[in-house]
């Protein structure tokens, strides 16, 4: 016992003479106590020794050494090496953490006194290694170069499980590429968890794999800052958060995942969008930059889902799915049930875009590009959008994955149509009709295209304004589609619909602005149509209209002058002009994916209807087409209307029967 003080007594005098480091090794874990931090050490009752707080147990001391090593304030440090792991702890931090080595297991307790942040900066490599911490103050991860598989679920068998309910700072260094891979057995949320809310930072790689549930999971908020994250495989989610979502910059590479991409849900009750995200509580997902890739192959899952709003203001957004749809039993539905399908974009509330590169692709049957239940307002962005999968039907007894018989009579909780966009809700389980959200697009470049029945391409259920934007719509049913009134005020709209109406309403639709090439199939599907007992009013704009007919046009004050015929046909590519004695006002070309002989089919030929009666389409008639055409230029008189080689006079008009002339 002397001899062990007289050493302990050189060592003090070694570190006060030279300002040396003490080293004070447990085990698999060194406390380095600096010089100018040592001060006095407590030797008590021949079985501990204190120093800064500290309190070790001697018999468990392995070796304690003086060198001239540097210590970082606020630091530890864990080096993996195999089947084993090194953890060194800086001096001042010593009386607060309560560290545990098991073969390359390493949980660090912080106490709830502890006042500092902790970095741990975690390196080297295990096959079967973890981190676990816990504590109540924040914290930072710095990842050096980790490869690191927990195979024994020690702990709760996640790779990185940090129980803290604060700010966690998750910094993979720059130039270095991390690995973490969970158990296939234990109790983990994810392969990393981290219970607070996570702060991706700096311009290193993650890769990460999650065996059991999710790949990322936190248990508040989650952002991303020019990290970049691969989630190669997850039984569940690639990303899992709850509060709210930000993406600020860095790359998310997101494949494998039987679930979703990106998920963020309400953790207790929304508080929407707050000053700063302070204490926000929304389940908003928000994207301002960086690249997010996800391949979704789940059924029926979602590239990102929201339970709150989704905000999309920069950023590349490239997302597949393939999943077909699945039917999910509700015993408050009439029906049983309902079926859900796929989608790249998917909010419970409102979708709001301003800017980015979007592309979605869905080839699932019932998989849909972009959707949400309440308002979706596009403002700005590139937004490319193509859906091939079939219809979706499934009654709860049968599933049919390309479903090609006619929807009229069945129930909608029984189908998914693959749709290019869809916004809003439509509500007939009560005697009342009920409208939510709707569809308002202010500006952005928009590309969609559809393949298969039911799938129109830009539907909203409830109104649908349009202000200005290019829109490009493909689409197999109704290339634009609106439950209630649809207002055009301007922007660049080119709608080819393959089997179907081209711009359908089921309100009023009005055209104030803008220039509009609306091409629908054969009869009797229209050009431009508003639902029986609604009305088509043009008062402005540029305006093609082709299909077996057109939606009669009702005269109203402001209203413009029309020319409509059904003496000429068009064709893909072709020029169709308007001509005022020698002279050229209008002139346009017929899309090139337009087909004149496409869907409606063969109507009979002897049918009577009131052709002055409005909406319902116009005047019906077999394979025949009717050419609708209206510009600020065109005045009362006669014109000529030229499509090819062929022309034929037209009288404007301010209103018109519909139909064939």
């Amino acid at each position: 016992m002397k001899r062990l003080y007289t050493i302990l007594a050189a060592l003090m005098l070694t570190i006060a003479a030279w300002a040396k480091t003490l080293n004070v090794k447990v085990g698999n874990v060194t406390y380095k106590f600096p010089a100018a931090q040592a001060g006095e050490m407590t030797y008590s009752g021949g079985t501990t020794l204190t120093i800064v707080n500290k309190e070790f147990d001697l018999s468990e001391i392995s070796s304690m050494t003086v060198d001239n090593s540097t210590v970082t304030d606020d630091a530890i440090d864990v080096v993996y090496e195999g089947t084993t792991a090194e953890v060194t702890v800086a001096g001042n931090i010593a009386q607060w953490v309560t560290v545990e080595v098991t073969g390359a297991h390493v949980s660090v307790a912080q106490a709830d006194d502890l006042a500092t942040e902790i970095t741990y900066n975690l390196s080297g490599s295990s096959e079967d290694g973890g981190f676990y911490t816990s504590g109540v103050y924040k914290a930072t991860l710095q990842l050096n170069g980790l490869t690191l598989t927990n195979q024994s679920a020690t702990y709760s068998g996640a790779a990185i499980d940090v129980q803290n309910s604060k700010r966690i700072n998750i910094k993979l260094t720059e130039g270095t590429t991390n690995t973490l891979v969970d158990a296939t057995g234990g109790s983990q949320k994810g392969c990393l968890y981290v219970k607070g809310h996570a702060e991706f930072k700096q311009k290193g790689k993650l890769y990460v794999t999650g065996n059991v549930k999710h790949g990322i999971k936190t248990g508040e908020y989650m952002s991303v800052k020019n990290a970049t994250i691969y989630v190669t495989s997850a039984v569940g989610d690639a990303v899992n958060c709850e509060q709210y979502f930000l993406m600020e910059s860095g790359t998310l590479n997101l494949s494998g995942m039987a679930d979703d991409g990106i998920q963020c849900d309400i953790e207790t009750a929304s508080t929407g969008e707050t000053t700063d995200h302070e204490d926000e509580d929304s389940g908003n997902v928000y994207i301002s930059g960086g690249t997010i890739v996800a391949d979704v192959t789940g059924i029926a899952c979602k590239g990102i889902k929201a339970e709150g709003n989704i905000n999309i203001s920069g950023g590349d957004i490239d997302i597949t799915t393939s999943g077909n749809g699945k039917w999910s039993e509700d015993t408050s539905l009439s029906t049983g049930g309902e079926t859900k399908g796929a989608s790249c974009i998917n909010g419970d509330n409102d979708i709001n875009i301003i800017g980015g590169n979007i592309t979605l692709k869905s080839t699932g049957s019932g998989g849909s590009g972009m959707k949400c239940d309440g308002m979706m307002t596009i403002n700005g962005g590139t937004i490319d959008i193509a859906t091939t999968g079939g219809l979706y039907y499934n009654n709860g007894t049968t599933e049919n994955l390309n479903y090609t018989g006619n929807t009229d009579n069945v129930d909608s909780n029984y189908y998914t149509g693959s749709k290019g966009i869809k916004a809003g809700t439509k509500d007939t389980s009560t005697s009342t009709t009920t409208y939510s959200g709707g569809l308002v697009i202010n500006g952005g470049t928009i590309t969609v295209s559809t393949a298969t029945n039911n799938a129109e391409g830009i539907e909203s259920k409830n109104t649908m304004t349009i202000t200005d934007g290019t829109i490009t719509v493909n689409s197999y049913d109704d290339g634009i589609n609106s439950a209630r009134d649809l207002h055009i005020q301007g922007g660049i709209l080119t709608v080819v619909a393959k089997n179907n109406d081209a711009i359908d309403s089921n309100g009023d639709l009005y055209i104030e602005g803008g220039t509009v090439i609306a091409c629908g199939a054969s009869a009797p599907e229209c050009g431009l149509d508003a639902a029986e007992q609604y009305r088509l009013y043009i008062t402005g704009g540029t305006v093609l209209a082709i299909g077996g007919s057109n939606n009669a046009v009702t005269s109203k004050s402001g209203s413009q002058y029309v020319l409509s015929t059904s003496s000429l046909s068009a064709s893909a590519g072709g020029t169709i002009a308007v001509k005022s004695g020698t002279s050229t006002i209008a002139s346009f070309t017929v899309p090139s994916t337009y087909s004149a002989s496409s869907g409606g089919g063969n109507m009979p030929f002897s049918f009577e209807m009131d052709v002055t009666a409005p909406g319902g389409g116009g005047m019906p008639g077999g394979q025949g087409s009717n050419i609708l055409i209206s510009t600020p230029d065109i005045t009362s008189g006669i014109y000529t209307v030229t499509s090819g080689s062929s022309s034929a006079s037209v009288t404007a008009s301010t209103s018109t029967s519909g139909g064939m002339h």
